[in-house]
């Protein structure tokens, strides 16, 4: 007895069988996507919940298996400081030196306050090592800072003048930036909205006194107002030559430390 037609308006029906073509698979895994999925758990929930168990659940894998792309945490937690890192714009041609890096530290900015929770590693954890042994994507941005100094004609040696005060007060300003924590966001008068109003008059007259201004604070217009003052000092102090000739910044050749 012949089978009945197959009707042409219905849906095939899938073979159960688990050599199915239908049967979903396990992306391969790597170390970029273990990263970016480390990097997506620390901006959810903090440092503190990042650890191979809980990147393995995240992943749907076995937590051993992930330390083929990571040696351990340490590892991790430098991995996903090169991710931000790698996402920082640094031009190094040199054409307008100041311009671009006040743009570079807005971009800077940016990426601070995406990943707020990464801000410690990216201030703190390049310095736990050795400079020469630190993740190559974390020092990028100091290559790439004096290409752009160098290039616009500073000597070596002012150019890493330049390059040290100018992340001493980036880095200052990110985690100042994100200390400036409101407790009510719906409050109109500035010492509620802040808190300010918890503190001892006699003690904090000051920072009560000035209660409007701390609420008014706005991290962009700070940090353009920062970079200015910094620039126009290091332009002041530090002047850069023609790339093509030798620097006459510093005519001691023992180089003078920025105070």
């Amino acid at each position: 007895m012949s089978s009945p037609a197959a009707d042409p308006d219905t849906d095939p029906v899938e073979d159960p069988s688990p050599t199915s073509e239908t049967k979903t698979r396990k992306p391969r895994l790597s170390r970029e996507i273990m990263l970016t999925a480390a990097l997506k758990l620390v901006d959810a929930e903090g440092l503190d919940a990042l650890s191979m168990r809980r990147l393995g659940a995240e992943l749907d894998r076995d937590p051993m298996g992930l330390y083929r792309y990571a040696k351990n945490r340490a590892d991790l937690l430098d991995g996903i400081t090169e991710v931000v890192l790698d996402r920082l714009v640094i031009p190094t041609d040199g054409a307008d030196w100041q311009a671009q890096l006040r743009a570079t530290a807005h971009d800077f900015r940016r990426l601070a306050l995406e990943h707020p929770h990464v801000v410690p590693l990216l201030v703190t954890r390049p310095l736990s090592t050795p400079l020469g042994l630190r993740p190559l994507g974390t020092l990028r941005p100091l290559e790439n800072i004096l290409a752009l100094l160098i290039d616009a004609g500073f000597a070596p040696a002012d150019a890493l003048h330049v390059y040290r005060a100018y992340y001493g007060f980036l880095y200052g300003h990110v985690l100042n930036e994100l200390q400036e924590i409101v407790v009510d966001e719906q409050e109109n008068e500035s010492l509620l909205r802040l808190g300010l109003h918890r503190l001892p008059a006699r003690q904090f007259p000051r920072l009560r006194a000035m209660a409007s201004l701390l609420a008014d604070y706005d991290g962009a217009a700070e940090l353009d107002q920062g970079i200015t003052i910094l620039l126009t000092g290091l332009a002041a102090q530090l002047h850069p030559t023609a790339p093509s000739t030798p620097s006459t910044s510093m005519p001691d050749p023992a180089p003078q430390e920025l105070s």
